[in-house]
């Protein structure tokens, strides 16, 4: 199925290297002959596919330049990060700036501008669903980056994705595609940011870490509340590489993150982490896969996320354990708060084991507001309403102080006082009550 948008010129129209409009082209034909996922399928179940109006959708094409300045909630996440190690900015889903400090062992390249595919960019799915095609079929440009082998790059290097209003009913599909060398480290951070406009954002990520490297991936989703996201991130491990990914999604009106991450060599590590709140109609979802290829593997999944007004939320994982990943070692926890009767939360783990000598376990809850937790605090003295985003602030204080980049985490922190204030009624300055922004109480 091809909206009316997607004609071959239009997506012609969206120049870069002939093999990307080659690849480009070969999307679209099988979109073509694909259906749209809908929510009888396992894989988009909680999604609210229907909700996304893609007949009024084209590709995002026509010049991009570099913005005079970054929008605020890019521009104060960058200052707290300090020196970077790099910084790269796309605009409606094309590369306008890329730079790379002095003597960092980093090199980045544009996928419009390659003269071949690189390597570690996957193959256009076959049996893809028409939605993921129309996505590939929309890729104008994409940031290559890769640490070199044995290299340690200290300082973030950064990632803004930026959606102009000139997007308005348009598919923006920015690409990353980043690559840790063998006994490498390095943090990216990912930023993606609208304003308040139509417009469907398909954001794709593919990590790759080599034998004993180590890669920190961040990233924050502040969309305008009439943007809709499909957003997947693949991240494959190889011998003893590690793996800590931390999502924050906080925008949009429908905002669907896909994560699958793949142990694919022996004693490769994999810790995911995502923190969501919706409130007003907002549905927020995710789709995780731990798959565990190699012996001796381990993965670690934790989600928390809060939903009111009548947002939706939904979380969907699955944990694979193959034939041979003998002693694998993985858990997946999903925590939800329902603050009110309009308000809906949905957790589904599944687990599928083909090994017998493994460890495995996964916990998923949804329920309101600990009670205990709230009349202790208004013993105490603090108003309902407050005593009730205190026991919020301290639920996501939980998982957000294992982000592993302090800046990243008090961005996030900084601004949850507004959004609950939002969903709960009141005003800021009483959501963020406490010693130093921090909560007072511990996580129900």
């Amino acid at each position: 199925m091809i909206p009316a948008g997607f004609e071959a010129a239009a997506v012609d129209g969206l120049g870069g290297s002939r093999w990307l409009a080659l690849r480009r082209q070969d999307a679209l034909e099988r979109a073509a002959k694909a259906d749209l996922p809908s929510e009888a399928d396992e894989e988009w179940h909680y999604s609210n596919v229907q909700s996304l109006e893609l007949d009024r959708l084209v590709p995002a094409a026509g010049p991009a330049e570099a913005p005079a300045t970054l929008p605020s909630a890019a521009a104060s996440l960058v200052s707290a990060l300090g020196p970077l190690a790099a910084l790269v900015v796309t605009v409606d889903g094309a590369v306008v700036e890329r730079r790379v400090e002095e003597g960092v062992a980093l090199q980045i390249s544009t996928l419009a501008t390659a003269p071949e595919a690189p390597e570690c960019l996957p193959a256009v799915a076959d049996g893809a669903d028409a939605l993921s095609l129309l996505a590939e079929a929309s890729v104008r440009d994409g940031a290559h980056l890769v640490v070199a082998a044995g290299a340690a790059v200290e300082a973030p290097i950064v990632l803004v994705h930026v959606v102009t209003a000139a997007a308005t009913d348009r598919l923006v599909a920015p690409r990353t595609l980043v690559e840790v060398g063998r006994s490498a480290e390095a943090t990216v951070v990912e930023v993606l940011v609208s304003g308040d406009h139509p417009v469907l954002v398909a954001p794709t990520t593919e990590l790759r870490v080599g034998a004993n490297g180590s890669l920190t991936h961040l990233s924050v989703q502040e969309l305008g509340r009439q943007a809709d996201q499909l957003a997947s991130q693949r991240a494959t491990l190889e011998r003893d590489a590690s793996l800590v990914s931390f999502v924050a999604a906080l925008g949009g009106a429908t905002a669907r993150q896909r994560t699958h991450a793949v142990l694919a060599g022996e004693g490769a590590e994999s810790r995911l982490f995502a923190v969501y709140l919706a409130d007003g109609h907002q549905v927020v979802s995710f789709r995780t896969v731990q798959e565990h290829v190699a012996p001796r593997t381990v993965s670690e999944l934790v989600f928390k996320g809060a939903v009111a007004g009548e947002a939706r939320s939904a979380y969907s994982g699955l944990v694979h354990l193959h034939h041979g990943a003998r002693k694998a070692d993985a858990s997946q926890t999903n925590r939800n708060l329902v603050l009110s009767e309009g308000a809906r939360a949905d957790s589904v783990p599944n687990l599928e084991i083909e090994e017998n000598d493994v460890r495995c376990s996964h916990a998923s809850a949804v329920g309101p507001i600990d009670a205990e937790q709230r009349f202790y605090l208004e013993t105490r003295g603090v108003p309902p309403t407050a005593a009730e985003r205190l026991v919020l602030l301290g639920f996501f204080e939980e998982i957000l102080s294992r982000a592993p980049e302090p800046a990243f985490a008090a961005h996030v922190r900084d601004g949850l006082p507004a959004r609950l204030a939002a969903a709960t009624g009141g005003t800021p300055e009483v959501a963020g009550s406490g010693v130093a922004g921090r909560p007072s109480t511990g996580a129900p």
